[in-house]
């Protein structure tokens, strides 16, 4: 099992390389001529053509709970905070939601080839991490501009990715945001380790659960207060979704 898992995996790993290139030269090209939601969706395709390959090759296939818990209306604004466990929730996220995107980033992502130089092309938020107080304003400008028109913000309160039953550091830089600009929360649980383990190569196959909570008003809240009650909502839900991963008691 272990080399049928193994050879699925570089069979994936080609199958995006070799996507990747003409896609993001198509995204350059065109970039001229588009606006900016277009060249969001244009992207997107590739990253669900992405998490297709995962489903057809890996034998990975996402399971979503909770989509009547997301915002209605084209400009209803939402901050989404999701639990990080691999790159699977990264690619699959754009996939999945009806609205355009925008990830919170290191401006270092901007320079690796062709995906890299594709992403500089969204309107998206990325920031230089030595500068602390810059970048939070930086998010805050951007983000309410962003939610203004109708696209979520997408952070990672762990910051890193989290091996499986495991728990990061939840940090208020989402909370902060949706309190700065009157956004509700909604928290988002996944389980991608059971299939892509943290900086794994080789992935398994399985379903992967992503389950969407309930909006959490941010108006006359603290962030830290706010983020405690993301964080217990989170990892309450990832020990239902995926008990076996937590040490029981």
């Amino acid at each position: 099992m272990y080399l049928i898992n193994l050879l699925r995996s570089i069979l994936h790993t080609l199958f995006m390389a070799v996507t990747v290139v003409p896609w993001a030269l198509a995204v350059l090209i065109a970039a001229p001529f588009l606006n900016s939601t277009q060249i969001y969706w244009m992207c997107a395709r590739w990253l669900k053509l992405a998490v297709d390959g995962g489903t057809v090759i890996l034998g990975i296939k996402n399971h979503v709970i909770g989509f009547e818990n997301l915002p209605v209306g084209s400009t209803a604004p939402a901050v989404l905070l999701v639990k990080h466990q691999s790159t699977w929730e990264t690619f699959s996220m754009p996939a999945l939601m009806p609205h355009p995107l925008a990830y919170v980033f290191k401006k270092e992502l901007l320079y690796v080839p062709f995906f890299g130089w594709a992403m500089g092309r969204m309107d998206m938020i990325h920031i230089d991490r030595s500068k602390r107080a810059q970048a939070f304003n930086k998010v805050v400008e951007q983000g309410q501009r962003l939610l203004n028109q109708g696209t979520w913000v997408i952070m990672f309160p762990e910051g890193t990715r989290i091996p499986r039953g495991q728990k990061g550091n939840y940090k208020n830089g989402g909370t902060r945001l949706a309190v700065e600009t009157g956004a509700p929360v909604i928290p988002v649980a996944v389980t991608s380790a059971k299939c892509w383990p943290r900086k794994a190569f080789v992935k398994r196959p399985g379903t992967v659960e992503f389950s969407i909570g309930k909006p959490i008003p941010s108006a006359g809240r603290e962030p830290d207060e706010l983020m405690r009650e993301v964080e217990a909502w989170i990892e309450a839900e990832m020990r239902r979704l995926d008990p076996t991963a937590y040490p029981k008691g």
